[in-house]
Order: structure tokens, then C-alpha cells, then sequence
């Protein structure tokens, strides 16, 4: 592994999959996360829009307002099947802090 690797252990490619598969199968619940953990209280749709290391980007919308909203992860991610326990434990803090019954 290079430095660069390190730096990015998520190429392009990656992380429009894992877009792919949040907006596809769990866009309710993009929803959820942006309101209950990215301030977007308001939100009426969110897609995720990229990641790092260090956290998930979404584009939620806000009376209409394409709004940019950043949830950091725990800590920072090394390995792709990393994400998915993060979006899992993101999903659960949303809905714990919304007072919402978790679906899965």
C-alpha cells in the first residue's frame, strides 16, 4: 500500500458503489441521518453524495434547497466493509435521536 493509498482507501469507484447502494436501497433512511445526526431537521429527501475516511457526504433537500451535509464517522475507516457498520450504527443514532423506531 502506498502513502496515497492510505490517504484515500477509498478510490471513486468504491465509493459510487456505496453510493449507489445507500440511494438505492436505504434512501429512507439517508433521510433519517441527515435529520437526526446532520442538523438538517427539516430535510424532505437526502442522497449520499461521496466519502472519506473520515466520514459520509449527502445532498439533502431543505424547503426545496439542495443543502450539503457531512456525518463523520467514529473513526477514521482503513477497509471498505468498515462502512457498512458505520452507516448502521449512523441509521441507529438517528433514529434514537429522533425518537423513531428503528426499521432494521
Amino acid at each position: 500500500m502506498t502513502d496515497t493509498d492510505a490517504a484515500t482507501p477509498f478510490p471513486p469507484d468504491v465509493v459510487a458503489q456505496i453510493a449507489e447502494h445507500m440511494n438505492g436501497d436505504h434512501a429512507d433512511d439517508n433521510v433519517l441521518i441527515v435529520r437526526g445526526l446532520g442538523g438538517a431537521d427539516a430535510a424532505s429527501a437526502a442522497r449520499m453524495s461521496g466519502m472519506d475516511a473520515d466520514g459520509m457526504d449527502f445532498e439533502a433537500t431543505v424547503h426545496g434547497i439542495a443543502v450539503p451535509v457531512r456525518i463523520p464517522f467514529r473513526e477514521r475507516l482503513t477497509e471498505r466493509r468498515q462502512v457498512r457498520g458505520e452507516a448502521v450504527r449512523m441509521y441507529q443514532e438517528a433514529c434514537a435521536a429522533l425518537g423513531v423506531e428503528p426499521r432494521h
